[in-house]
């Protein structure tokens, strides 16, 4: 393989060649540092690069996997596997900084939860990814570390808040990459810089030592540029539900079960680009050809989630920062957006909040009683309505008319959230101008490996997208 092939390559390929020694840890780990040096400068996707711990892990997992018979240990997937975290993740001596200036130079003394998890399979950690402010936003445009740009087009946004993330896994900057996700977090960016995520169910995965954003909503999630390396990123973090397996085994024999995906057709009329609405219909028909009935389906208070979603993060955020002494005590030292979003929850009531959640336990009901009624496995959707914008881009044309960006981009986004049930994002073409596309599949409860399935079926019936040319 040249610098280009091990770059891109699956994490189960670069796995066979450590194993069959034909590659090392080590050898990999340098490879990724050398790329981050040359190709990030352009992207900005990286915070803090951890070259010495990352070399010291290689190390590690080099002698485990390679080492005198006897003395080898192998942890599974991940180990010897170059990955990078969202910097609103703690990682114990190395600088969590949540893409603030806040929090410019904390060090954390402790791992969060999921961090111990995956230096238990012997993942390398390259560094800690750039992100939109407190995860507070969905453009990545950060006004302290500066913005993380689209492999895609420089001059385009990655999506946010889990931009860095994204953008590093689509460059060839890491394997894989964790994010986090209240309002599409990890999906957003996943779709804009055509790479797979995957949200969670609510709990499904622990957030403990992760900065919060929303706690009814956060959650914490894999991106990948495959579904099997999502899953494989997934595996060491996700708790198997009694009697499931394990994530990473339910790619081993492809499903081929008929299924039935809902499309609600009503709430994504309303407002998605001409291409987009091209790639999404041409998506359904694949999933068509691959053993899927798509079937129109009604959830009336899908179009209620963005504003339930908005009452309950905002006095969240808000109450979380107050808390924590930074707001407003230390107002001057927000960015703008951020900061006009922390005072906005000060003007959310107490019966608003109270109502939020209410519409919230009404969408969850109506959701899978939809699904039940309707007879679907899951629903899928456009990532996001629109393709990457423009770093600064405030409002969107589509049709004449005009839309604010940060709202489109949530838009599909939201309902996944509110309800606490898992979604995931898949690449589904391109526009004219070479940009991603992203189709959402939304699953019931605890219902990961269903996606998985689906997406990967989705998957090896479409052609791949080529590298971005920033990467080579």
């Amino acid at each position: 393989m040249n610098e280009m092939d091990l770059a891109f390559a699956s994490i189960e390929e670069v796995g066979r060649l450590f194993r069959k020694r034909k590659l090392s840890p080590v050898e990999l780990t340098r490879l990724m540092l050398a790329r981050i040096a040359r190709v990030d400068p352009k992207l900005n996707s990286y915070i803090t690069v951890c070259a010495e711990l990352s070399l010291a892990q290689a190390k590690k997992a080099e002698a485990e996997l390679l080492g005198r018979r006897g003395k080898r240990r192998d942890r599974g997937a991940l180990h010897g596997i170059p990955i990078s975290l969202k910097d609103n993740i703690l990682t114990a001596g190395v600088r969590t900084t949540a893409g603030s200036q806040v929090l410019r130079d904390f060090v954390p003394q402790h791992d969060a939860a999921i961090v111990a998890q995956l230096r238990a399979a012997g993942a390398v950690l390259l560094g800690k990814t750039n992100m939109h402010e407190f995860a507070y936003g969905v453009t990545s445009n950060n006004p302290h570390f500066g913005p993380v740009r689209n492999p895609w087009d420089t001059n385009r946004i990655p999506g946010g808040s889990s931009g860095g993330s994204a953008a590093a896994v689509a460059a060839g900057l890491c394997y894989a990459s964790i994010g986090t996700d209240t309002g599409g977090s990890i999906r957003i960016p996943a779709g804009l810089c055509g790479v797979a995520g995957l949200k969670p169910t609510l709990g499904r995965v622990s957030v403990a030592g992760t900065i919060p954003l929303s706690p009814r909503l956060d959650c914490v999630g894999p991106i990948a540029r495959s579904v099997g390396d999502v899953a494989c990123l997934a595996a060491p973090i996700f708790e198997p539900d009694k009697g499931e397996k394990p994530l990473e085994r339910t790619l081993e024999k492809p499903s081929q079960r008929k299924l039935r995906l809902g499309v609600p057709r009503e709430f994504l009329m309303d407002a998605m680009s001409s291409e987009v609405r091209s790639a999404f219909d041409a998506a359904v028909k694949q999933l068509e050809r691959v053993g899927a009935r798509p079937v129109d389906l009604s959830i009336p208070l899908l179009r209620e989630t963005e504003d339930a979603g908005n009452q309950i993060a905002w006095p969240e955020a808000t109450h979380y920062h107050e808390r924590c002494g930074w707001f407003p005590l230390k107002a001057a030292e927000y960015g703008t957006d951020v900061r006009e979003r922390l005072e906005l929850g000060y003007k959310v009531s107490a019966t608003t909040y109270l109502k939020a959640l209410e519409t919230r336990q009404m969408f969850i009901e109506e959701f899978h009683l939809a699904l039940e009624k309707s007879e679907v496995d899951a629903l899928v959707a456009p990532t996001t309505p629109i393709a990457a914008p423009a770093i600064g881009e405030e409002t969107t044309a589509i049709d004449g008319k005009e839309f604010p960006t940060r709202a489109l981009l949530l838009r599909f986004n939201r309902p996944a959230n509110l309800a606490g049930i898992p979604a995931m994002s898949v690449p589904c073409g391109r526009t004219l101008a070479g940009l991603p596309i992203g189709l959402q599949i939304i699953g019931p409860v605890n219902g990961e490996a269903l996606l998985l399935q689906i997406a990967q079926r989705f998957e090896k019936s479409s052609s791949r997208l080529e590298h971005p040319a920033v990467a080579l």
